[in-house]
């Protein structure tokens, strides 16, 4: 009898033991082709020799010490690789453990920058329906997920309004093109902010590709410059949200690169580290750091392991991998070859609906009616029949449920290693099709 509360109380895991490259290996020596990335985390497989040795590396000669003492080389280096590569002028960075870390963060970097720059009612954030930020209160707060969001409501912040997402399989309308479609979604957030108070508002958070909530779903061309010049006219800060989408994820390192906008917080992790070690990270624009050095010198914010030293060489190794192998390449052939592959596949399959995502960052929307575009009932749970399925068959991928409104609709999330080769790319979409043929089977028969 396990002691660990699980995800699923009911469900009986395997024991995972072992990796080899893009596979996870159980105690009994089944072999799962690890098709997700865990929740688009190990970009690098299992077994990468380089980022081991250079954990045992910093092991060897210092494991962690606190940063309220001490700075770490480790964390420096990576700091320096990661703003030298970034967008325009993001140029400091504030490490923590994850995800919702990052965003946590985030949203207090936003509202102390106003504070200190003399607005101190910027206090309010706009974010987006059908969306996903992390499960800290602040993080969940500004998420758009209804489901996630239900049974903590009562003590979520009350400071936040959200628009609609820009998600052309259901948003568009027969009777304009992507830019017209962009650009109505990006004029809700202005609408949101006048009718907020643009003197209250303090940023604007979205995902570039949204991850788990809708299944990878890319903003059209031209929505996030149309947002950045919002957020400009009315002062308005815009945090990009790339934990599950950055990091080379969609081909760029940077995810807002393909979107030629550069937001003035952007947040990473999952790929950041690979699942190599825990850590996230806050990227923040030299005009929030001079703001906050030349007023207070200090941001009232921090944890436990932030800048932890044996996370970041795990992390620096990681990040110098992906550019020495050049495997951004890699994730934009594959990717693209991937992509071909499901819509020869399942591109006829009565019940896709849509195949869609950047680089190795796919989604496929199921539904029950492909014409109406209807999902299936809930009530079916197909998105867990599916995942079931896979690790039946040796595969792991990442279905979820509620991607209409947070209740109805189900998609599959796809996000392989970066060293995903031929033979992977095949042994994918043959055993994906066996596991949602199977979980079709039960639901429609």
């Amino acid at each position: 009898m396990t002691k660990i509360l699980h995800r699923q109380i009911h469900q009986q895991y395997p024991v995972a033991a072992g990796g080899d490259g893009p596979y996870v290996i159980d105690r009994e020596g089944q072999r799962y082709l690890d098709a997700s990335g865990g929740a688009a985390v190990s970009c690098l497989g299992h077994s990468h020799a380089r980022v081991i040795e250079a954990i045992k590396g910093q092991l060897d000669k210092l494991a962690y010490a606190h940063t309220s003492f001490f700075t770490s080389e480790p964390s420096e280096e990576l700091a320096e690789h990661l703003t030298s590569r970034a967008p325009g002028e993001l140029n400091h960075v504030y490490f923590v453990s994850g995800g919702s870390e990052a965003n946590e963060t985030a949203l207090k970097l936003a509202r102390q920058y106003f504070v200190e720059a003399g607005q101190p009612r910027r206090s309010n954030f706009i974010a987006r329906r059908q969306s996903y930020h992390g499960n800290t209160l602040g993080a969940l707060s500004v998420g758009g997920n209804p489901g996630r969001r239900a049974v903590y409501d009562p003590i979520l912040m009350k400071n936040v309004t959200h628009i609609g997402p820009c998600y052309a399989y259901r948003g568009q309308r027969n009777d304009e093109d992507e830019a017209a479609y962009g650009r109505r979604m990006a004029d809700e957030l202005e609408e949101a902010i006048l009718a907020t108070g643009p003197e209250t508002v303090a940023a604007f958070i979205c995902e570039p590709v949204v991850g788990a909530t809708l299944g990878a779903v890319p903003a059209v061309r031209g929505y996030l410059q149309r947002v950045r010049e919002i957020c400009d006219r009315y002062g308005v800060l815009l945090i990009l949200d790339e934990v599950m989408c950055g990091m080379g994820r969609t081909g760029t390192l940077f995810a807002c690169e393909q979107d030629g906008v550069v937001p003035d917080l952007l947040t990473c992790a999952k790929g950041l580290g690979a699942g190599y070690q825990p850590i996230g990270a806050v990227l923040l624009s030299r005009r929030i750091f001079d703001t906050i050095a030349g007023g207070s010198g200090a941001f009232q914010h921090g944890f436990t392991y932030i800048g932890h030293a044996t996370a970041c060489a795990a992390s620096l190794a990681v990040q110098r991998t992906i550019e020495e192998d050049g495997l951004l390449a890699n994730v934009k052939s594959q990717g693209e070859a991937l992509q071909q592959a499901l819509k020869a596949r399942f591109g006829n399959n009565p019940h896709v609906g849509d195949i869609r995502g950047r680089g190795l960052f796919r989604g496929i929307e199921l539904v029950a009616d492909r014409g109406t575009k209807e999902p299936f009932d809930p009530t079916l749970k197909l998105n867990a029949r599916i995942k079931k399925e896979a690790m039946a068959r040796g595969l792991m991928c990442y279905p979820g449920g509620g991607t209409v409104d947070g209740w109805r609709g189900d998609h599959i999330l796809l996000a392989p290693p970066y060293i995903l080769e031929e033979a992977h790319r095949e042994e994918i979409v043959e055993k994906l099709d066996a596991a949602l043929s199977a979980a079709l089977e039960q639901v429609t028969a």
